[in-house]
């Protein structure tokens, strides 16, 4: 009985002395907050760290970074196939999310559109993008335009193509124009000279 006591009594004294010189070794679930870090969040909870593994994945996507993009027109009404519609920086963020800058539309009307992502095969993303569009006067709010793209990336995960649509709503809900064609983008990395984007 007396070793069983002093077997029990170094445990307790042991745990003991854990808590008390290791104060910031735990993890109490239900009480995060994250803190930014360049793969993700960081999850902290007194000393203890958690890295949830979809935030890292989801950073490791080829698709996310920066893209020089370039929209042709195909069988749309009024257009020339392979006219240049519009052309612009999107940049496909690891959350799930994009935000493109327009270079063919004036900022008086709406540059600037936001959309969200995802994988739905091999190397193949979907996006679902709006903008919000004006009139030429920047005053008065047309509606939402609808964005939708379906791109595919080449082998070494530097450019991607696919089908666009481009549809513009009034507030009211009525479709007023219909665009379609071929999205082209081309990665951006801190070594692309500006020659590259004319």
């Amino acid at each position: 009985m007396k070793k069983l006591y002093r077997s029990l009594s170094a445990m307790v004294g042991a745990a003991a002395l854990t808590i008390l010189f290791v104060p910031n070794a735990n993890a109490i679930c239900g009480v995060n907050r994250p803190t930014p870090t360049h793969t993700g969040y960081n999850y902290q909870t007194g000393g203890a760290h958690f890295l949830l593994a979809n935030d890292v994945l989801d950073n490791f996507s080829p698709i996310v970074g920066m893209w020089h993009v370039k929209f042709f027109l195909k069988d749309t009404a009024g257009f020339k196939d392979g006219t240049e519609f519009d052309a612009g920086y999107s940049i496909w963020h690891g959350d799930g999310t994009e935000i493109m800058q327009s270079g063919g539309r004036p900022p008086l009307i709406g540059d600037m559109c936001m959309g969200v992502w995802k994988q739905v095969k091999l190397n193949v993303f979907k996006l679902n993008h709006f903008a919000a569009a004006y009139d030429n006067t920047g005053l008065n709010l047309i509606g939402p335009a609808q964005i939708q793209e379906q791109v595919t990336l080449d082998r070494e995960g530097n450019s991607f193509s696919g089908p666009f649509t481009i549809d513009q709503y009034t507030e009211a809900g009525n479709r007023v124009a219909h665009f379609q064609g071929t999205i082209t983008g081309t990665r951006m990395t801190v070594d692309t000279p500006a020659t590259s984007i004319f």
